[in-house]
């Protein structure tokens, strides 16, 4: 039986509020604690102490049966999840957390971008078009000045780049959950996989690397792990299914767009990182263009309604 989804309330905004708040602050908690244990070696600790937790909730309501139908699908998703973090770890270390938290957030767009082709009842409408394009042109204006416009910063340049490349990792597997049967297997089970298997490639990559050995058990690293692997892999993904299940996805898309925002003014308020006015002017070309393909109906409600039209 269908469950029904309603527009979201007051109760979906304060959640979404606390959940934005959560998303945002992560990437400056990777940075803050690089320092003291590799990125990698936090994203590799994080997916672990959550793959464990999931898996408990598994075993306690069920859905290990579905297993021998979604493994494939489960590997696939599990391997972009654990490459989305990889650039994430690494970009960290060249970028600042402000860049991370608004590149990231670009996922949408491969998202969108990939279900067009592959989900023929999912097509782009004009309006999200329109959206994509304005996302790249935000992200070349960003791209344009490292920290300002008479000064190309390489090393930031790059750091940037792995941040949109993250953020195609996590399309690309938001497409694969979407396409194959993992659509129709347990939330939990979906999250497991992403977590176990990139719990496994990230611990293999800090170990090949040699990060595997930069790992100081400061109350700063503690503190990050725990709380991303906690707070942020587990309790936050799992009420972000659970609102999902309830309202109406376009709606809380909106809200969502509130994550890049706050990661910025965490970015700029706990580590003092600088903004360039190019980096400025990209982000809201790439924040509206995500709005506009994430929330497609809801943006062209509002242009009807500004325009006068029924």
């Amino acid at each position: 039986m269908s469950v029904s989804r309603r527009s979201a309330d007051g109760f979906a905004l304060q959640v979404m509020i606390g959940l934005c708040l959560i998303w945002g602050v992560q990437q400056v908690m990777i940075k803050w604690a690089a320092t003291d244990i590799a990125p990698v070696m936090q994203a590799a600790g994080r997916s672990g102490i959550s793959a464990l937790l999931v898996g408990l909730l598994i075993c306690w309501k069920g859905g290990w049966d579905q297993v021998g139908n979604t493994w494939r699908g489960g590997l696939l998703a599990g391997a972009l999840f654990g490459l989305e973090f990889l650039f994430i770890s690494e970009g960290l270390q060249l970028t600042t957390a402000a860049h991370m938290s608004v590149f990231l957030y670009t996922a949408p767009i491969f998202t969108a971008l990939g279900v067009h082709f592959l989900l023929p009842s999912e097509r782009l409408r004009p309006v999200q078009w329109l959206g994509i394009f304005m996302a790249f042109v935000g992200i070349a204006v960003a791209f344009a000045g490292g920290v300002s416009w008479d000064n190309l910063d390489r090393r930031m340049l790059m750091g940037d780049a792995l941040g949109v490349l993250a953020g195609a990792s996590w399309g690309a597997t938001t497409v694969v959950v979407r396409a194959s049967r993992l659509s129709e297997a347990p939330v939990t089970l979906t999250l497991f996989y992403q977590l176990i298997v990139g719990f496994i490639g990230l611990l293999l990559i800090a170990l090949l690397s040699g990060q595997i050995t930069h790992v100081s058990l400061t109350v700063v690293a503690v503190g990050s792990v725990l709380f991303q692997g906690l707070v942020v892999s587990f309790f936050s993904y799992l009420t972000w299914f659970w609102l999902l299940r309830r309202y109406l996805a376009a709606n809380l898309a909106v809200f969502s767009f509130m994550t890049p925002l706050f990661g910025v003014t965490f970015g700029v308020v706990l580590l003092g990182e600088e903004l360039s006015l190019n980096f400025i002017i990209g982000a809201v070309l790439v924040l509206l263009g995500i709005t506009f393909v994430s929330a497609e109906q809801w943006v062209r409600r509002r242009l009807r309604k500004a325009l006068g039209q029924p």
